[in-house]
């Protein structure tokens, strides 16, 4: 894996071939809500306040056997050739919006039906009839019969159907996808719902606290403008998949990647949005193969934030690859004292390869790309017992176990129980005499034997006594001596070597 040259092919969708649908409209229409009572489940953050959804979220979904990618967007609040002054993130929305317009071969347009129509509904109205796409009106909040007869007023809009949905109850959520997919031919391997339709893609996190250059990464890695980037803290709320492509070598790999919110101290999350956003960073970090833990160089040392990060992945036992952004503003600092400075920073991960990198200018992506075909190499790497049994082994004579209360501790054998992080189960006289810093000691010799980079090694201690060991090696002589007494009896001579050949 390490003489491959990986690199991350530019994609955006769902999976190949997925017929993408977008949900566009003004803010605070229930875009999110749809989002996720299509999916069914909690995917996007929904919350009352305006612009919660600021970058494009995508999720892959299937109905009647029919698969899609599914897109969120932020709520358009600015007319075109508008001449106030526009805001950031008015701006950054709209060009997400258009992205996701452009890749969509079917358009959800929103509106809410208790409000009726709004002029900034009319304005997505005209700019959505240009773009010759399938557009398809869905009428909001329409939880009750009355509520179904306000839609009538939208036809002004002039569009041919009217779809009265309530996400709340699910209510024309089927009939809705029914006109969305239609034309869209039935996958059998996609009957059931919720089918994966094939091997779960390798799912890559970038985590870190704000403002380090995540989205930046993220954009980098893509090769476009994924997500939205800005020097304000919190830009990124949700935890956002991208799925694409890693190709290792003659290897092409489905992975998703997944941008989260900056993890910030909880003493200082005040608002719901923000505590959503930390939940679904967690969530993100909770499901990944491989986390991107994003720090800055330019600090040389890590903040107690970082340690707090560092400590979380470490509890995982995900594969995690330290990533020192903005290493091309270190200027007068020897590339291996800024390494050795970092390293020293966070010396709980010292088994995490550390790669510095520029975000900004694409340094050093090669080097990334390698890091992450080999964390996905270590993911299927497995010991023997007799291997793992000859390193315990020369562990012992070679620094012999402290005595504990006059006992002696003693390690009878191993096994290789788990990978992901790798995990050893150690079968010991008491696991009560095992010292710590012998422990330890354990563990490094097989980080030594078996590096396993990027990933922490698990070692359980389990009790088994010497009699045990005496009961099981005696069970399975008495087995091989009853194997060799069946394998006798049925043993026949061949048939010109028997006796009645000979008689007379």
């Amino acid at each position: 894996m390490k003489n491959s040259e990986p690199s991350m092919e530019n994609g955006a969708s769902a999976g190949p071939g997925l017929p993408a649908i977008a949900i566009v409209g003004r803010p605070n229409v229930g875009k999110s809500s749809l989002f996720n009572a299509i999916l069914r489940r909690r995917q996007a953050i929904v919350h009352f306040d305006s612009g919660v959804t600021r970058d494009r979220i995508s999720a892959s979904g299937v109905f009647e056997g029919r698969r899609f990618n599914l897109i969120d967007t932020g709520g358009l609040a600015m007319f075109s050739g508008e001449k106030r002054k526009v805001g950031f993130w008015d701006q950054s929305i709209e060009a997400q919006v258009e992205a996701a317009i452009d890749s969509a071969v079917t358009i959800l347009f929103v509106v809410d039906v208790l409000a009726g129509v709004n002029p900034l509904d009319q304005e997505i109205a005209r700019r959505l009839r240009a773009s010759a796409k399938k557009v398809i009106l869905v009428a909001n909040k329409a939880d009750n019969q009355k509520a179904e007869h306000l839609a009538d007023e939208f036809h002004e809009l002039g569009f041919e159907k009217i779809h009265t949905v309530s996400c709340l109850h699910r209510i024309g959520i089927d009939s809705l996808m029914r006109d969305a997919l239609a034309g869209i031919a039935a996958n059998p391997e996609d009957a059931g719902e919720g089918n994966s339709g094939g091997a779960r893609p390798l799912r890559i996190a970038v985590l870190g606290r704000p403002n380090v250059g995540k989205s930046s990464l993220v954009n980098r890695l893509l090769n476009e403008e994924r997500v939205i980037v800005s020097e304000v803290a919190g830009t990124t709320r949700d935890a956002i998949d991208i799925p694409f492509s890693l190709r290792c070598g003659d290897e092409t790999v489905n992975a998703v990647l997944v941008d989260t919110a900056g993890l910030r101290k909880k003493s200082k999350i005040d608002e719901a949005v923000e505590r959503y956003s930390m939940m679904r960073a967690e969530e993100a970090l909770e499901n990944a193969d491989i986390v991107l833990f994003v720090i800055e160089a330019t600090t040389l040392v890590s903040t107690s934030q970082d340690k707090t990060i560092a400590r979380m992945i470490q509890d995982s036992g995900k594969g995690c690859i330290i990533v020192a952004n903005k290493s091309d503003a270190c200027t007068g600092v020897r590339r291996r004292e800024l390494i050795d400075d970092l390293r020293a920073s966070l010396p709980k991960m010292l088994y995490a390869p550390l790669v510095l990198i520029s975000a900004k200018n694409g340094h050093n992506l090669s080097g990334l790309f390698e890091a992450i075909a080999e964390l996905r190499a270590q993911m299927s790497v497995k010991v023997s017992t007799a291997m793992l049994n000859r390193v315990l082994s020369d562990a012992q004579e070679r620094n012999l176990p402290p005595l504990s209360g006059g006992r002696p501790f003693r390690v009878y054998y191993g096994t290789m129980t788990g990978s992901c992080p790798p995990r050893f189960s150690l079968f010991v006289n008491d696991p009560a005499l095992c010292a710590e810093n012998y422990r330890t000691y354990l563990e490094n010799c097989l980080r030594r034997a078996f590096p396993f980079p990027g990933f922490p090694i698990r070692i359980s201690l389990r009790a088994r006594r010497r009699e045990d060991l005496n009961d099981i090696l005696a069970r399975k002589k008495m087995f091989q001596r009853k194997r060799e007494a069946e394998r006798k009896r049925s043993f026949k001579p061949p048939r010109e070597e028997r006796d009645e050949d000979f008689e007379d």
